[in-house]
């Protein structure tokens, strides 16, 4: 290769089955790899700064090019556990709504839900800061997303698992981040990239015994709440996102 295609990773604890296989590829030694939060690695594709990343699906659209490769994602077929609203008091009771600063994907589908599934229309604020989640009390709710959502579980009254309120609106999977690329990437690295991506499945009780996590069963949240594999309903319900995004 010419140079090695940089490609950029969300440092969340929902990547690590992906990113096990990736660090110990052959292929790795033809990328580099970058980690940070999921909206900083979409700004980081859209300013060309990377070639492909793990990327919040939000960001399609705005996406001169895009490609969607390998057959894995970070999607949900129902509870996903760590993309909630969450708030002392009902829903229909919320008058404000904080957006994680770290999501593009989980903040548009927190206003596509909103408008279409809850039928509410709050004051939606972005939440700044870490800091934004001690705000969340009385009538404002906010949208956590990542690990900081699996710590809030344990400190907010209600939750509202944002892909189980996705699948009972649609009937679809949801899918919150993909590799996505903004050119095309020579396909022989793609295949071992594909290869890579699945090698951690093998080694979950080694990726949660690396990875002491008190706040929630990491077995159960890679085997029951997160469902990786790109599949078509996973596919469907994405073009249906994007759909009802861009009617907001």
């Amino acid at each position: 290769m010419e140079r090695k295609i940089r490609v950029g990773a969300v440092s969340y604890l929902n990547t690590k089955p992906l990113l096990y296989g990736i660090e110990r590829a052959e292929c790795r030694k033809d990328m580099d790899l970058v980690l940070d939060y999921p909206a900083k690695v979409a700004q980081m594709l859209l300013n060309d700064e990377i070639d492909m990343g793990l990327v919040p699906v939000a960001v399609i659209p705005r996406l001169r090019e895009w490609h969607i490769n390998t057959d894995f994602c970070i999607g949900a077929d129902g509870d996903v556990a760590s993309v909630c609203l969450f708030s002392e008091t009902e829903l229909h009771k919320t008058e404000k709504v904080l957006l994680d600063y770290q999501s593009r994907t989980s903040a548009a589908l927190t206003r596509v839900l909103l408008k279409n599934y809850w039928r509410m229309d709050p004051v939606i604020e972005d939440g700044g800061g870490e800091d934004y989640r001690s705000r969340i009390k009385g009538t404002t709710a906010g949208l956590v997303i990542g690990d900081r959502a699996l710590e809030q579980r344990k400190i907010s009254t209600y939750i509202y698992d944002l892909a189980d309120a996705w699948k009972d609106h649609t009937g679809l999977s949801f899918t919150f981040a993909a590799w996505i690329s903004n050119k095309p990437i020579d396909p022989d690295f793609i295949s071992a990239f594909n290869t890579a991506n699945a090698v951690g499945f093998q080694h979950l009780d080694e990726i949660v015994a690396a990875h002491p996590y008190d706040v929630f069963d990491l077995k159960k949240y890679y085997k029951q709440h997160i469902s990786y594999q790109l599949d078509e309903r996973k596919r469907a319900g994405l073009e249906e996102f994007l759909f009802q995004l861009k009617r907001l």
